[in-house]
């Protein structure tokens, strides 16, 4: 008999708790994204997004108030529709994964972000000053030099 307990999921939610979600670790991915849409959807300099395969993510509460907006031709993004918090962006890019807000996730992920993508994008009054690769170009994926 195994001595091993399951991980235990980490919850997550929008801003008025409407919408109620877990995850399992560990995370595919944790980066700072710098494009436009990111930036005007969010009302930020940029917006740190994790990534979980869908077998490690569940809804819990609250799916009648997901609204979805078609973002671009490959991209969709989720919201609440009682607080308009963003929760969730899924993409035909990374058909494998769900992209979630880093800051509606309640508890501790498995990793530091990984870089800075879209930064060719960055507005200059968000200043990032850490020593995290910094990626661009049209995919917002290619390395760019310091």
């Amino acid at each position: 008999m195994s001595t091993e307990h399951a991980p235990q999921p980490i919850p997550g939610s929008c801003f008025c708790g409407a919408v109620t979600f877990e995850i399992e670790l560990p995370t595919a991915f944790c980066g700072h994204c710098h494009c436009t849409m990111c930036r005007r959807v969010h009302g930020a300099g940029y917006v740190t997004w994790i990534a979980v395969p869908y077998t490690q993510f569940r809804m819990v509460t609250g799916n009648e108030h997901l609204k979805v907006y078609h973002s671009s031709d490959h991209g969709r993004r989720s919201f609440c529709d009682v607080c308009s918090s963003s929760l969730f962006c899924e993409s035909t890019h990374h058909p494998e994964v769900i992209d979630i807000v880093l800051a509606n996730i309640d508890g501790q992920i498995d990793r530091e972000p990984q870089g800075h993508y879209y930064f060719s994008d960055r507005v200059e009054w968000a200043p990032s000053e850490d020593e995290l690769p910094r990626f661009g170009g049209v995919s917002g994926a290619e390395p760019l030099k310091r």
